[in-house]
């Protein structure tokens, strides 16, 4: 049984290519990012991050391969992202690795980049879980709930309504002036404000497993151009409000459904608020909750090469006779 897969991410703007061993055992993770390419833009620019793709990729699985310390004749199996993303860099990766296992010979395993974030918290961990799952994904393009009633196969509860929580976050970045990407510098200057400063909407679709957060970046805009308080204020006290509303919603999950485990992936994972408060949730409600380290919180191609392995024990694989959708939307992502 194959045990040693090769996983490639190009969703969006950073090339990744990962080798892990069993599904969780990560041999190598390597991440090329285009932060320089799209920093003067303020965001990702879809022709452009494709482009970048086109020249990294070749040099990323390399490296990936080489820091695994196996050959080419060692590797039994490829995971690919196939959506969602941009159209554009997810066709980089999608022939690339078809055109690796085509002249390998070995299986080709198309993955949900969704479900790989709410894999990621597995890579590297040895315990074990209690079903069923409870995830949540909070990155810069999606937030959602989804509920694994077994192993690796979730299914949607609820996502945001408008903008993701990464990206209510980036643009307030960009409303304080601060640099792209916005999350990471909004935290920095949110740890010298006072979160408790601004009072900002909380309980938003209550009873609901939706998400929205436009109303919260309507108040911060408004709050920012009256000038009335500090810009370390508004943040700390802005980005404590994303980060309550998502806790929330966990904890409405929790209660009104029967739940062993919280996995919780994605970029916004990051940020070390939201690991304090996710700590604190998990102690209070007495339920284990796992999230990956930064490093897999981040797009990379280990978490595709780790669910490829498990998807594949599944028997779930590429037909080279009958191409799948290129928007890879899976009936149980849609409600």
């Amino acid at each position: 049984m194959a045990s040693i897969f090769l996983g490639i991410d190009t969703s969006c703007d950073d090339t990744c290519c990962g080798v892990v061993k069993e599904g969780r055992k990560v041999l190598s993770s390597v991440v090329s990012s285009q932060e320089e390419i799209h920093s003067k833009f303020g965001g990702v620019v879809p022709e452009y991050a494709s482009r970048a793709h086109v020249e990294r990729i070749g040099w990323v699985v390399k490296t990936a391969l080489d820091k695994s310390g196996l050959s080419w004749e060692e590797v039994e199996g490829i995971g690919v992202t196939r959506g969602p993303g941009l159209p554009g860099s997810l066709l980089v990766g999608w022939e690339f690795a078809k055109g690796l296992s085509l002249s390998a010979g070995i299986p080709l395993i198309p993955i949900n980049h969704l479900e790989a974030h709410l894999f990621a918290p597995f890579l590297d961990f040895e315990g074990e879980v209690d079903f069923p799952l409870l995830g949540m994904v909070v990155s810069g393009g999606h937030t959602l709930l989804a509920y694994s009633p077994t192993p690796y196969d979730f299914y949607l509860l609820g996502q945001t309504r408008d903008d993701a929580c990464g990206e209510a976050l980036d643009k307030v970045a960009r409303l304080l002036g601060l640099p792209y990407p916005g999350g990471p510098h909004l935290e920095k200057l949110a740890e010298k404000g006072n979160a408790s400063r601004i009072d900002f909407p909380k309980k938003i679709l209550p009873q609901s497993y939706d998400f929205s957060f436009s109303g919260l970046k309507t108040h911060a805009v408004r709050i920012f151009q009256s000038g009335k308080y500090k810009v370390e204020d508004l943040a700390a006290s802005f980005q404590e409000a994303v980060m309550d509303i998502l806790v929330d919603k966990l904890d409405y999950a929790v209660e009104t459904l029967k739940v062993g485990t919280v996995v919780v992936g994605g970029g916004v994972v990051a940020n070390k608020r939201l690991r304090k408060k996710l700590d604190e949730f998990s102690r209070e409600r007495k339920i284990p909750l796992l999230y990956p380290k930064v490093s897999y919180s981040l797009d990379n191609g280990a978490m595709i090469a780790g669910l490829a392995y498990f998807k594949y024990l599944k028997g779930i694989e590429f037909s080279w006779r009958e191409d799948i959708d290129p928007s890879f939307n899976l009936e149980r992502w849609e409600r």
